[in-house]
């Protein structure tokens, strides 16, 4: 015997309303508020909706489709456990996500619209209640790497519209990324076939990052090309900061086990603390140890040698998670559940190449 749902229906919103009319939200504000401006077409539209979704405006909606509350939530993962040594100040200056976050502050600029900036632990697996607080005080929400599991992004975009970076696409919500696969082989490939380094590792990020789940599949499939016996485990596990690819060469070291001619690191800022930990014992790069980075963040040409990378449009992804979040709140149908951003292979000095000094103002994200 089927058990009674007691789940409460949901009540439908302005949003729904837009939706389901394929109109945006300042159109069914001047039809719920009795404004002669909008075409018949539209009005009919629109009162077709709110009669077929059974949408009743009470004062918060009424207030809503008046104005909106021109402010987007910007959520991000940070980790609170940084050790207390040369990169201890590295939580507060997530460069990557600050460039992003930069990209989505010039979007919404443009639109007249505010950022609520809020952070979340890495290990907090819970932080829905908080995320939805947040939901209930913005028009709509973009939420960095892995905040929030499929089920809970679902249940969020309910509420308010969703857009993710480098996240992973529902049926409720769009994410935003860079083309991982492509740019991962095209710099492996470098390393292998340019070069022909013998032995490579891949130090990884965060175990549960779509990017660097694409990244280190892309890495394994070009490495098998090639008949070549990847160093691997948990010893290269790393979390995307650079005091975690310092410790992970600490322990390599420690442990006596032979470096690899070429490390490629899941992202830049790791690059940095692995080349600053060669550095300290006496392993030149590259001449000893090749090493290699992700996203191209603007330090990465400023060190020393320049570090060969693959360059993500970093602050586009967060101009088009913006745009992409404010066609969604002005009733916009979704068209893609993921919009994908090229990469390019940027050589400098790390990998080994012979090449000229990059200017600083060159190749900015």
């Amino acid at each position: 015997m089927d058990t009674p749902d007691d789940t409460p229906p949901r009540t439908s919103t302005i949003y729904d309303v837009a939706r389901r009319a394929g109109v945006s939200i300042a159109s069914v504000s001047r039809v719920l508020n009795g404004r002669t401006s909008p075409r018949p077409e539209t009005r009919a539209r629109v009162l077709a909706a709110v009669q077929e979704l059974g949408f009743v405006p009470d004062g918060a909606a009424r207030a809503l489709s008046n104005r909106l509350k021109e402010v987007v939530g910007v959520v991000y993962r940070r980790q609170s456990d940084v050790p207390r040594d040369e990169f201890s100040e590295e939580a507060e200056s997530l460069m990557f996500i600050d460039v992003i976050n930069r990209g989505i502050e010039a979007g919404a600029r443009m639109r007249g619209f505010d950022l609520l900036m809020s952070s979340v632990d890495v290990y907090d697996h819970g932080p829905q209640n908080r995320i939805m607080s947040i939901a209930g005080k913005s028009d709509g929400l973009i939420l960095h790497d892995q905040v929030l599991s499929a089920a809970d992004i679902d249940r969020v975009a309910q509420r308010t519209p969703v857009v993710t970076l480098a996240g992973t696409p529902t049926s409720t919500s769009v994410n935003i990324r860079c083309d991982n696969g492509a740019g991962m082989r095209e710099l492996v490939t470098h390393l292998l076939a340019d070069h022909g380094y013998p032995t490579v590792a891949y130090l990884s990020g965060y175990l549960d990052s779509p990017d660097n789940l694409a990244r280190i599949a892309a890495f394994d499939a070009v490495v098998a090309e090639a008949g070549i016996e990847p160093c691997a485990g948990e010893i290269w596990r790393g979390n995307y900061m650079a005091a975690g690819g310092a410790a992970v060469i600490r322990h390599v070291l420690a442990q006596g086990t032979p470096l690899p001619r070429a490390i490629v690191c899941a992202n830049d800022q790791t690059a940095i603390g692995v080349m600053y930990t060669l550095a300290q014992h006496g392993i030149r790069v590259p001449q000893d140890v090749a090493v290699t980075g992700f996203d191209d963040i603007p330090v990465a040409r400023h060190l020393h040698p320049q570090l060969t990378t693959v360059r993500q449009p970093i602050q586009k992804l967060g101009a088009t998670a913006f745009d992409v979040l404010y066609a969604l709140i002005s009733g916009g149908r979704r068209q893609e559940p993921e919009v994908v951003l090229p990469t390019s292979l940027v050589i400098r000095g790390s990998c080994g190449c012979q090449v000229e000094s990059v200017p600083p103002w060159e190749g900015d994200n």
